[in-house]
């Protein structure tokens, strides 16, 4: 099968598209087109993949994005089984003859078009800082009615199953699990506390700026790996200059979350953003497949599974104080930090271990290329006689 992925507005090495899924195609034999914005993030393509650069959409500069988007899907589309696209934009950038059949099987003159649905685009128009404020309630009925004509349209996969309630149709969930070793982890001995993902005002970086000043006054290190939104750079630099914290920058998820391991605690401080009540921070996972104790903030999906597995501790929402009481709690318990490592990595290896779905995520693929009998389809869940996970978001 010959897949053409594409993404104008995620870095090139993403850890759905790339780490997860691109890999569980590869892996599978099937040849991968992928049209990224490699230049603009200087990033080397992996060599078993055919690269086409083109510009990244950031802010409001994204027209030329997707003219050259469109252009690349354009010439690759005659060679293509199916079209994976990872940006709601791209639904726009289609080329008029891709819009036509597809949902088909095994139409060879029009490949297969699917649309992979990171997030709730309506609630996260709020935290969209480069969207004027006044427009975004605006906006909200347009992007519904986008997503209306996809449905109708093409094929949709979803990383969580509370994107459901937003569709007509019943579609296949491809949750943001993680792979999660077979021997365990180091125990979380380390005076270091972690965070392991983009950095945004709505994703904690000023509170954990904040409590980084305090620990550090204690002698704890304070590690954030990933890239940042614009408003929050500035305040991440002063830190590090100030020698508070470390910032890495964006990192590729493998080896971002090496250097999580063994870290004492890892972060999820989300804000109480409309984006963020259906969804569960893939970051909860993973640090649970690393062993390291979580900090959450009560994001439904998060306590729901911090709470079964015992792994963490949940903080009010934008409560520095009780983030800092509870940092120092597992600084003081090492039995208590240890055991929770263990019950979060047990837990992660039994339930969210990434390859048991990425064999249901490439069959439904290739089901719907024609490639396997379109009449038995694969539903991309949870393993019979386990919890539905819920999906994550970045």
């Amino acid at each position: 099968m010959r897949v053409c992925v594409c993404t104008v507005v995620h870095h090139p090495e993403d850890a759905r598209i790339l780490h997860r899924q691109i890999r569980a195609l590869l892996d599978a034999g099937h040849e991968i087109t992928y049209i990224a914005p490699f230049r603009a993030c200087n990033v080397t393509p992996w060599a078993n993949v055919t690269p086409v650069d083109v510009p990244r959409a950031t802010g409001r500069r994204r027209l030329r994005s997707l003219r050259a988007a469109r252009i690349a899907l354009s010439r690759h589309a005659v060679y293509a089984d199916l079209m994976l696209l990872h940006d709601p934009e791209l639904l726009l950038a289609l080329p008029r003859r891709l819009r036509r059949g597809g949902q088909g099987y095994g139409d060879r003159s029009h490949p297969v078009v699917v649309w992979d649905v990171h997030e709730d685009t309506a609630a996260a128009l709020v935290a969209k800082g480069w969207l004027p404020r006044p427009l975004r309630p605006l906006l909200r009925p347009y992007v519904r009615g986008l997503e209306a004509r996809a449905e109708r349209r093409y094929r949709l996969i979803l990383a969580e199953s509370g994107y459901r309630d937003r569709f007509a149709g019943d579609h296949p969930v491809v949750p943001n699990t993680t792979y999660v070793s077979a021997s365990p982890p180091p125990a979380p001995d380390d005076r270091r506390v972690v965070y392991v993902g983009h950095l945004s005002a709505a994703r904690g970086a000023a509170d954990m700026i904040a409590l980084a000043r305090v620990l550090h006054a204690e002698g704890v290190a304070m590690e954030l790996i990933g890239a940042a939104d614009p408003p929050v750079r500035h305040l991440l630099r002063d830190a590090q200059r100030a020698g508070v914290l470390r910032w890495y920058g964006f990192v590729p998820n493998d080896r971002a979350l090496r250097i999580a391991e063994g870290a004492m605690a890892g972060l999820a401080l989300l804000h109480d953003e409309p984006n963020y009540r259906h969804s569960m921070p893939t970051k909860v996972i993973e640090y649970m497949a690393h062993g390291v104790p979580v900090i959450t903030t009560p994001v439904p999906a998060a306590v729901d599974v911090v709470g079964a597995a015992g792994c963490g501790i949940v903080v009010p929402f934008e409560d520095p104080t009780a983030t800092l009481q509870a940092i120092r709690r597992l600084r003081d318990e090492p039995d208590l930090r240890a055991e929770m490592g263990r019950r979060g990595y047990d837990a992660a290896r039994e339930r969210f271990h990434w390859p048991v779905y990425a064999h249901r995520f490439v069959s439904q693929l290739e089901a719907w290329a024609g490639r396997s009998d379109p009449l038995e389809e694969p539903s991309v869940t949870a393993p019979a006689g386990e919890p539905r996970p819920t999906g994550p978001v970045g």
